[in-house]
């Protein structure tokens, strides 16, 4: 593996090189190629009549002459070639009728490319023409990298963004774009697999930055046949951007700069010293400190407590979805289980599972809202003191989220009832009292209403006393039920509510 340590990438990609070919392809100026590739990269056009121009070309250019001075075509070709220039390109006229076969001769002979201008074609119209291709290719790179910046921004905004950035990354560059952890793991990865080779040399180039400080921010290098950079995220935690590409192109340097940009503010953690002051005070509670020892801390709030399932699995989903709902508050490691084991009787049911994400979102926080690829429960806000109850609530309310397959649930304050889904004790109620009429029912629901009192519900319905009786009779049998039983009349009376609710 090959490895160098470019400097930052400019803000605008610089004008990318045209291939000889297509400055053949222009037919008003008929140019023609003797010998040589039609697929150097030319830079820009140079004209010179010196013996030897080595001392005034600066590499990649198309070298214009008319031999006004060419005594030794060999010589000539060799210094040209030494001092790296693209392609040469010979006028016929009024030195020469012809290219001279010595030179063309020297030129196979070094790979050098060799174009014959006509003599209608000056070479101010070869170099006009030169710059023309290059402003166009220079605005398609633009547009290029103006339209990846975009995809890039929309890929931010996206419910799983650090994935959703290096997909855009890989895509637009036509390659593989791997996040590293500090320890040279890869935490994220997208695009097309690349050869065992190429990753291991792209790893070798991520460790060539590595963690130490005034660094380099950035490598490029070659590997298993690809074309290789890593590129440094800010933040301090040390995690680095590799890309391996088949080629690369002038405004990829541009492209890949706004994806660190992005990535370094998805995966930062903006801990400032007053959140570490109330981190601690959070563990210290958590630790068993009594609450109003910590309270003077954490602020008077309210407080609202949020429990969360879902995101894309990535390290960085948690600190995405604390961002987005305004909090840097945010515990990721639970540790307990799904089945509950361990908790007290009764207690099971709010436990929070294995996978949950739990968040703390001051007053200053804006109301809990629905977030893409999430589940979430939300407390009722609480003080300090009451952010264990806060706690179990939001896992309540996760749970009926979860079951109703709504995005968001609210703990809702209203007794025993409000521990119930609506939808679910909704068709628990019909089924509970599908065998009644519509008249039984309405009965039933006076009855109770009532406590039973036959005289009541009669004067209230406007039935015979007898009637009242025949027709909670028949409920009783029809429900299975008993009716004196004071547990099956609150049952009755939720489902009553429930089923008209």
């Amino acid at each position: 593996m090959t490895t160098t340590t470019p400097s930052e990438p400019a803000s605008t990609p610089p004008a990318p090189p045209v291939p000889l070919a297509a400055l053949l392809a222009r037919r008003d100026l008929g140019l023609r190629l003797l010998t040589g590739s039609e697929d150097v990269p030319l830079h820009w056009v140079h004209t010179s009549e010196m013996a030897d121009p080595y001392p005034y070309l600066l590499g990649g250019e198309l070298l214009m002459t008319a031999g006004v001075l060419l005594t030794d075509p060999a010589h000539y070709v060799s210094r040209v070639v030494e001092a790296g220039a693209a392609a040469l390109g010979f006028g016929v006229t009024p030195v020469y009728d012809t290219v001279p076969a010595e030179l063309v001769e020297a030129c196979a002979r070094h790979g050098l490319p060799l174009v014959e201008v006509p003599p209608k074609t000056p070479f101010t119209a070869v170099a006009r023409a030169l710059w023309r291709l290059m402003a166009e290719a220079r605005l398609h790179e633009l547009r290029r990298v103006t339209e990846a910046q975009q995809s890039l921004a929309t890929a931010a905004a996206r419910p799983a963004p650090v994935p959703a950035v290096l997909g855009a990354l890989a895509s637009r560059l036509g390659g593989r774009a791997v996040l590293f952890g500090a320890d040279g793991t890869e935490s994220a990865a997208a695009g097309r697999v690349v050869p065992a080779e190429a990753a291991r040399a792209l790893r070798e180039l991520v460790g060539v930055l590595g963690p130490r400080p005034g660094g380099p921010a950035s490598a490029s290098g070659d590997g298993g046949g690809l074309r290789l950079a890593a590129y440094a995220l800010g933040g301090g935690d040390g995690l680095t951007l590799g890309v391996a590409t088949e080629r690369r192109d002038p405004g990829d340097h541009t492209i890949a700069g706004v994806a660190v940009v992005l990535l370094s503010l998805l995966t930062a953690p903006h801990r400032g010293a007053d959140v570490t002051v109330r981190d601690g005070a959070l563990v210290r509670l958590l630790l068993g400190a009594a609450p109003e020892e910590v309270a003077d801390v954490l602020g008077a709030g309210p407080w609202t407590v949020v429990h969360a399932r879902g995101g894309d699995g990535t390290p960085f989903a948690a600190a995405a979805l604390a961002a987005a709902l305004g909090t840097p508050l945010v515990d990721t490691g639970t540790g307990a289980t799904d089945s509950g084991a361990g908790v007290a009787p009764g207690a099971a049911e709010a436990a929070p599972r294995a996978g949950t994400v739990r968040l703390l979102l001051p007053a200053s926080a804006p109301d809990p809202a629905p977030q893409p690829g999430w589940t979430l429960g939300v407390a009722a806000p609480a003080g300090a003191r009451d952010l264990a109850g806060a706690d179990t609530e939001a896992a309540r309310a996760l749970r009926r989220a979860e079951a109703a397959r709504t995005p968001l649930a609210r703990h809702r304050p209203a007794g025993f009832a409000g521990l119930v889904d609506p939808a679910e004790a909704a068709a628990y109620a019909r089924t509970l009292l599908a065998p009644l009429t519509e008249p039984l029912t309405e009965t039933l629901r006076v009855w109770l209403s009532l406590h039973g009192s036959w005289d009541r519900t009669a004067v209230a319905t406007g039935l015979h006393r007898n009637t009242v009786r025949q027709r909670i009779a028949r409920c009783a049998a029809l429900l299975d039920r008993d009716l004196d039983d004071p547990d099956v009349r609150m049952e009755l009376w939720f489902a009553l509510g429930s089923a008209s609710g």
